[in-house]
């Protein structure tokens, strides 16, 4: 899978999700607007609990469309085995038993998986303890992820 791919993909994955925290913000702002939450006496907090609700989707779609904004204008560049690692790096790891990942070091959406399990990239961010490690490494070096030590066996 090429990085233009990863990106589609990524953007495709992200806009999926801002139309369902969307959805779930305007549902959640109706439930707190609704004449059923009125407050029965003072003790009865049915609508500030949906208001609480309503705000964390609407702050959840607001990080979601920062996120879509900084993968449709992201840069991608080009690696070499001596290039070092950063931003946009589509980068394979080794572990000592010879097991493989890819991953991408993307600007958000960490944590997010693409392609099948045959093919999988996983999303990282220069934020992680490992998109941290990786920054400046090249081809042929090592990174520790928690107890288990990867080489890095190409950078794309």
């Amino acid at each position: 899978m090429s990085k233009e791919q990863i990106i589609q993909e990524i953007i495709t994955v992200l806009s999926a999700d801002l139309a369902v925290s969307s959805t779930a913000a305007r549902a959640a702002h109706a439930a707190a607007t609704h004449s059923e939450c009125l407050p029965d006496n003072k003790y009865d907090t049915t609508a500030l609990e949906a208001s609480y609700i309503a705000q964390g989707q609407a702050n959840r779609a607001q990080e979601i469309r920062v996120a879509l904004e900084s993968y449709r204008t992201l840069t991608l560049h080009d690696f070499d085995d001596e290039a070092p690692i950063r931003l946009t790096a589509l980068v394979t790891l080794e572990d000592l038993a010879g097991a493989v990942k890819r991953i991408f070091l993307g600007p958000q959406a960490g944590g997010m998986k693409i392609g099948n399990s045959d093919d999988e990239i996983v999303v990282i961010t220069p934020g992680s303890p490992l998109g941290r490690s990786l920054l400046g490494l090249r081809s042929g070096d090592e990174v520790k992820a928690g107890a288990t030590s990867f080489t890095i066996v190409a950078v794309q």
